[in-house]
């Protein structure tokens, strides 16, 4: 076997091996070469070469979300650990175990004018769990602090770092190790006392209870939970197309119920109990909702963290979702909130089908043919901006995985991650982008490992559509360069660039045509859709309108 004469490598490489740190996203460097050829050079570790450092932070975050287990993150010294911030601060706030090692310069370089350094030592401090800043020798210390960083990684659900600095000559070998770091086992915090029966009697009293589910995993809460929830007349769960769970007794497309209430409908809706479960959650209009007409109490139940998005935050469960809904009680409730809502639930979905029936071909059109075109049992993996918020509108098949970076909510990594996530996934895997996100991300396609059974669809109007939906669009000269950066791009070439099948859509028929053939591509394809840049928002408007 091949090992870098290193010692402090030889340390770094032993202690993932023991801690079973398998997958490795490398990006090519001098500094990192002793670990490069350690992790390399090794059947146990599979590794990723990853030009690109956001793209391979992004990358090694769709791994870490699909396996559920820490992916480690590998560069050399400089600014190349500074790519990686963006997929660090939604790895922080989605909770994805990520573990970043950046090459070093010993600290007596650092800030002499020495080429390709600079201060790496707690770069990332703000949005990791965990920093670890070794020192240039193997000694035990520098081993606790590598397993400690691995633990709370995995303990945490969140980046660390581990700053690891090498002197040359990098690049030596021997076959036999010199050093051997001895192993720690850390011991896991204790879980809190919760006293249930506080929060079941105020369960059964309560006339009101909207339990919001944010973004979260498939699977994280059991049919047998499902259908209590869904049986219980007090109580109205709100879902998002990220929080994959769906039932026909919950409020699976918020904005579609609430955008038309007035006055009276808002305060029927306002709870008693807000339970908020999961991340983040995308609908800017619940949030309204929930500030201008806020609970009585509001419960977040998370093992790990609780935002207090609403300003009313007064418990923090910590518990799994599923372990609190099987303490909550069965007793039925006297109560007409769940009927109310779902009887409007049900307007709602009569208004859409007239909307739908007349719809001019748009973005809103193009979404709607999608989604009743989706295969089924795929990934879907949706970019941010518009996207997310236009695939909020319309029904997802029950057995789809959804998933979209809504930690931070930025556009910046959306095809990396799906990619990464697609490279372990047996299901077909599905991004559907906007353009700007698309364009900004196109590094993500350089990537030696996209599977064939990865498609993309991008919905091409002309620019950052999101910014006419948005409050404050004015048609001024400033708004198409700076904020709707209107472009004339297409994905044609990249697509031949990166061996990419190519379809093409300009109309509904176009369209439809252009999706069986993206079904039955036989390698990696992209479906480009354009669609008209200047009515999309008037055509989202007059829908809203619509429903009321």
């Amino acid at each position: 076997m091949i090992i870098p004469e290193i010692p402090l490598a030889q340390s770094v490489l032993q202690l993932f091996k023991a801690k079973h740190i398998q997958h490795i996203v490398i990006s090519p460097g001098s500094r990192n070469a002793p670990l490069t050829i350690g992790f390399s050079s090794d059947a146990y570790f599979r590794c990723y070469s990853i030009a690109d450092e956001r793209c391979a932070g992004f990358f090694a975050l769709g791994i870490a979300r699909e396996l559920k287990q820490p992916v480690a993150l590998l560069c050399t010294s400089g600014s190349a650990v500074l790519n990686y911030y963006p997929a660090v601060a939604e790895a922080f706030y989605s909770q994805i175990p990520l573990i970043v090692c950046s090459a070093d310069r010993p600290l007596a370089k650092i800030d002499i004018g020495d080429g390709q350094t600079i201060r790496q030592q707690n770069v990332l401090t703000n949005h990791t769990v965990f920093n670890a800043n070794l020192t240039e020798n193997a000694f035990p210390e520098n081993d606790r602090l590598i397993q400690k960083a691995i633990h709370e990684s995995q303990i945490q659900k969140g980046p660390v770092h581990i700053n690891i600095p090498f002197e040359e000559p990098l690049y030596n070998t021997v076959e036999t190790p010199d050093y051997t770091p001895e192993l720690i086992d850390f011991s896991n915090p204790d879980m809190e006392n919760i006293n249930w029966k506080k929060y079941q009697e105020k369960w059964v009293e309560a006339k009101k209870i909207l339990v919001l589910i944010g973004s979260q995993e498939p699977g994280s809460l059991s049919e047998n939970t499902i259908r209590k929830l869904a049986q219980l007349p007090n109580v109205v769960v709100m879902t998002e197309i990220n929080s994959n769970v769906r039932d026909e007794h919950f409020v699976n497309h918020i904005d579609i119920l609430i955008t038309p209430f007035d006055e009276q409908e808002f305060k029927a809706l306002q709870p008693d109990i807000l339970v908020t479960i999961g991340g983040m959650v995308v609908s800017k209009r619940i949030k309204s909702f929930l500030r201008n007409y806020p609970p009585k109490e509001h419960w977040h139940v998370d093992l790990l963290r609780a935002y207090d998005t609403f300003g009313v935050l007064s418990d923090e469960i910590q518990s799994s979702a599923e372990t609190f809904f099987s303490q909550m009680s069965e007793v039925v409730t006297s109560s007409d909130y769940q009927q109310n809502v779902l009887q409007v639930v049900e307007q709602r979905k009569i208004q859409h089908q007239h909307f739908l029936a007349n719809a001019p071909y748009s973005d809103w059109l193009v979404y709607a043919k999608i989604w009743k075109n989706l295969p089924t049992n795929i990934r879907l993996e949706i970019s941010n901006s518009a996207a997310i918020r236009y695939a909020q509108l319309f029904e997802t098949p029950k057995n789809t995985e959804v998933f979209c970076n809504r930690g931070t909510s930025g556009i910046d990594g959306s095809t990396s991650t799906a990619i990464g996530a697609a490279v372990h996934s047996p299901k077909l895997t599905l991004l559907v982008t906007g353009d700007i996100s698309f364009f900004y991300d196109s590094n993500a396609l350089w990537n030696a490992y996209i599977p064939q059974n990865f498609k993309i669809i991008l919905i091409n109007n002309g620019g950052g559509g999101i910014f006419r939906i948005l409050p404050g669009h004015q048609e001024k000269p400033n708004f198409n360069q700076y904020f709707e950066t209107q472009h004339q791009l297409s994905a044609e070439y990249l697509a031949k660039m990166f061996n990419f099948d190519y379809y093409l859509a300009e109309n509904e028929s176009s369209l439809n045509e252009g999706l069986e053939k993206l079904w039955n591509a036989e390698k990696p394809a992209i479906l480009e859709v354009f669609t008209p840049t200047k009515m999309n928002n008037q055509i989202l408007k007059q829908y809203f309108e619509s429903l009321k």
